[in-house]
């Protein structure tokens, strides 16, 4: 009994060590919006007007310039890293010819401590090239190694 409470402790302190020395993270929440002919994704700053904002665009698509995605995620780098990291969108569209347009937006930053929202922003003529957007999927990278992910359903 002694010998694995023993062993089963230096497992415990070795796994604890060796995680301390890799990045971590995840993608908390994706919030794409549309965007108005203004830029705008709400017209007020309530949740409530946002959301109604959101279903009168999606009514009307020639009201639209472009989409945004807002980001929460949250990494910790271990000790003594300036580990360079990016934040990737990847996009699928409304199919031209047989294959659905696809484009990637990214945001690249030093991972530090704690959550964060970062705001990726499709508009213009490139949003009008690619189309409406009909599945994402958000990733989180730390070097080669993805530490984070979030996708839609139909990703």
């Amino acid at each position: 009994m002694r010998r694995s409470c023993c062993f089963i402790l230096t497992l415990f302190v070795c796994a604890t060590a060796l995680a301390g020395g890799f990045p971590t993270g995840k993608v908390i929440k994706v919030l794409p919006h549309l965007m108005d002919m203004q830029g705008r994704h709400s017209r007020s700053p309530s949740l409530y007007d946002r959301d109604a904002y959101q279903a009168e665009l999606r009514k009307d698509l020639t009201k639209v310039s472009g989409v945004r995605f807002d980001v929460h995620w949250k990494a910790e780098a271990p000790a003594k890293a300036n580990t360079p990291a990016v934040l990737r969108v990847e996009m699928r569209g409304t199919a031209k010819s047989n294959l659905p347009s696809e484009m990637r937006l990214e945001n690249f930053f030093t991972l530090s401590g704690g959550s964060h929202w970062s705001v990726l922003k499709l508009d213009g003529e490139q949003y009008k090239n690619f189309g409406e957007v009909t599945a994402w999927r958000v990733t989180l990278w730390a070097g080669d190694e993805m530490i984070g992910e979030q996708k839609s359903f139909l990703w």
